[in-house]
């Protein structure tokens, strides 16, 4: 090791994760270089690591990592909205710029996109490089200093969980079902809770994952193999059903489910995408025709949608603490990924140390 060169988490392929050293990245012209505080392992990180992601094609190798906040220690010429010592999230997703997506605000669907951690390196190292298009575009957000930094990381998936109930309107007094008690489901259990719901509850087949919701504030939780789900929404709605559902689980029998547990005018969000090689349901046409219903999707998050998060999340309203069941050294990545994926924590974080190795 010498003082150009830093710890990183690498990608090789399939089931292979190598920690390694490696130089710190150069900057150009209107870029920035980020020490990187936290960065949170998500399930597209989990499914990065075991090929299953797109944008990894065979012989790639990458840094992954994309929910970061850090401080800025390098600008490059011409940098003037950002300078060293400025402690920032970065929203991961760049558009093209020109495309009808990008024009409208909605990067994260330009057909082109870049991203950090997915299509370019990301945050599981000790510093990261910021390309001229996130400063371009907005994606650098301040970050008061008093905020954990860990909690920071989560401005970008609970920034998709803001665009998924932004599709719902919901409002004061409803009944809300939320079927997935993972990080994502219990970041819409707290911004339902937010929003004025009357009613939240949280079905879910792992129990410590139920001991949390209840513990943060659903109404009611419900385990599906235990328990009638239908029957319990009808107990909990006045015989009505939900008037929304959010299927926060890559489940093809929870999205076909929630058709018949929706009120007359319901409103269902497909928040959790299905695998790739498996990606149909059998839906009931005449539920949607006779109830009324509306299904939505959405998917990742706008520079506008992490910007709102980073207000809500700063401002103490919502607090996200509890999601965070563990922090590890960089050096200690695959323990970290074990952790994330024992379906039993919520959300595991790694947080570079100088000096650590």
């Amino acid at each position: 090791m010498n003082e150009n060169t830093m710890l990183a988490v690498v990608y090789y392929g399939p089931n292979d994760l190598r920690i390694e050293q490696r130089p710190i990245p150069e900057i150009g012209p209107g870029e920035a270089l980020l020490a990187v505080e936290s960065a949170s392992i998500c399930g597209t990180d989990l499914r990065i690591l075991h090929g299953g992601h797109r944008k990894y094609p065979v012989g790639t190798v990458r840094i992954p990592g994309h929910e970061v906040v850090g401080r800025i220690v390098k600008v490059g010429e011409g940098i003037h909205v950002v300078k060293v010592g400025d402690r920032v999230f970065i929203a991961p997703n760049m558009g093209c710029g020109h495309c009808k997506q990008c024009v409208s605000g909605n990067t994260n669907l330009c057909p082109n996109y870049t991203a950090i951690g997915v299509t370019i390196d990301g945050a599981f190292a000790e510093y990261m490089r910021i390309p001229r298009e996130a400063i371009q575009q907005g994606n650098l957000i301040p970050i008061n200093e008093k905020v954990d930094s860990a909690v920071a990381a989560l401005i970008e998936p609970f920034a998709c969980v803001l665009r998924g109930q932004d599709a719902l309107h919901i409002q004061p007094g409803e009944v809300v079902l939320i079927i997935g008690a993972g990080p994502i489901g219990i970041m819409h259990m707290l911004l339902a809770r937010f929003h004025g719901a009357g009613r939240v509850i949280v079905s879910e087949m792992i129990d410590d994952r139920l001991k949390v919701a209840e513990k943060l504030g659903a109404d009611r939780v419900v385990n599906p193999e235990g328990e009638d789900l239908k029957a319990v929404m009808i107990e909990e709605s006045g015989k009505e059903g939900a008037d929304v559902i959010i299927v926060a689980a890559p489940s093809h029998k929870a999205q076909e489910a929630s058709l018949e547990l929706a009120a007359i005018g319901g409103r269902i969000n497909f928040f959790g995408g299905l695998p790739k090689d498996k990606p149909s349901i059998t839906l009931d046409s005449n539920l949607v025709h006779y109830k009324e219903l509306v299904i939505t999707g959405t998917t990742g998050s706008s520079n506008s949608d992490c910007r709102r998060a980073a207000e809500i999340i700063t401002s103490g309203k919502i607090d996200l603490s509890p999601l965070i069941d563990a922090r590890f050294p960089l050096n200690q990545a695959h323990e970290a990924f074990v952790s994330a994926e024992d379906r039993k924590s919520l959300k595991v974080v790694l947080q570079p140390a100088k000096g650590e190795f």
